[in-house]
């Protein structure tokens, strides 16, 4: 009797909750949202978060509140999203990296499929392999040679340990069959920085990035990591091309929200997303920023999330790739 009791009461509450959850949904959003970009300031989630969140702040009535935590691969600031109220006011904007951390750290404080609630995949980018001019190679083969003669002594710097400019350096160093030392960051800013400052070598970067320095001769751009060139960059080859065969790899972001977000949130936040990345404006924002937009549905998201997953595991076993 009292097992029947409980059971009523439990369906009970449920009763009760559906229509404040439904109530919640239909007044949303009431007020800020927080996007946590779990990267330090100036890097290239933090430039797209920026864009992308003043254009759905605009579209929807309120104000995205960008906040950066950076740190462990991206993981300490997308914890903070894994245990939030699933109430649609705080988002996380993830990068690759998110399928990339698993594997490079011994446990992390979330599940990266079913810890977080899909709401769209975002953009595609390159990144770009660059160099200080003080480094004597000016193209890939002779990086490569450079790198074998010295082992160990030309660093690349990264956002940080398992993050995406690590993975792509350290599946530069298997393929290339070179040893390199790798210098982790807080962010890539900090990263971008002593490269132009010549205190590190090489970095693998976002294509903003690489606009902003060798045009003016600060730094040299020697290959992209996607299998086709990028328009920004014309005349910069990839590696396949400069010679590191089976070399692919790309940046894409996302937005996810906690586990158990309401259906009509995400909804949305999906359909908001597709109009404001319509828009001429936007999309040349995106562009400036060296980005392609690259919408999904969430479960679409949540399939490629998937798949992305069981791929990096793959490279990182095989290229050896630790948290340093």
């Amino acid at each position: 009797m009292k097992t029947l009791i409980r059971a009523l009461s439990l369906g009970m509450c449920l009763v009760a909750a559906a229509p404040a959850a439904l109530s919640q949904a239909a007044n949303y959003p009431n007020r800020p949202i927080k996007l946590i970009v779990p990267f330090g300031p100036g890097g290239f989630t933090d430039v797209v978060a920026r864009v992308l969140g003043q254009k759905l702040g605009q579209a929807m009535g309120t104000s995205f509140v960008i906040e950066n935590k950076p740190g462990a691969g991206s993981t300490i600031g997308t914890a903070d999203v894994a245990k939030a109220a699933p109430d649609g006011y705080t988002l996380v904007m993830i990068s690759t990296t998110h399928t990339v951390s698993p594997w490079i750290y011994k446990s992390i404080p979330y599940d990266p499929l079913k810890g977080f609630t899909p709401v769209s995949k975002l953009v595609d980018s390159a990144y770009v392999l660059l160099a200080h001019p003080k480094v004597p190679a000016n193209n890939v083969r002779e990086l490569i040679a450079l790198a074998k003669a010295q082992p160990d002594k030309l660093t690349y710097a990264s956002s940080g340990n398992g993050s995406s400019q690590h993975l792509m350096g350290g599946m530069f160093e298997a393929l290339a069959g070179v040893q390199m030392k790798h210098v982790p960051y807080r962010s890539s800013a900090g990263a971008a920085n002593d490269l132009v400052a010549g205190i590190v070598d090489l970095s693998f970067a976002g294509v903003p990035n690489a606009l902003a320095q060798v045009p003016a001769g600060r730094l040299k751009a020697l290959a992209v990591t996607t299998p086709k060139r990028v328009s920004q960059l014309p005349d910069v080859p990839t590696l396949q091309e400069a010679g590191v065969s089976g070399y692919e790899g790309s940046v894409w972001l996302a937005l996810l929200a906690p586990p158990n977000t309401p259906r009509e949130i995400v909804t949305r936040l999906n359909t908001e997303l597709a109009k404001v990345m319509a828009q001429p404006d936007t999309r040349k924002a995106l562009n400036d920023a060296g980005v392609e937009p690259s919408l999904s549905t969430p479960e679409a998201l949540q399939t490629y999330m998937a798949s992305e997953l069981e791929r990096w595991g793959k490279v990182v076993k095989s290229a050896d790739i630790k948290a340093d």
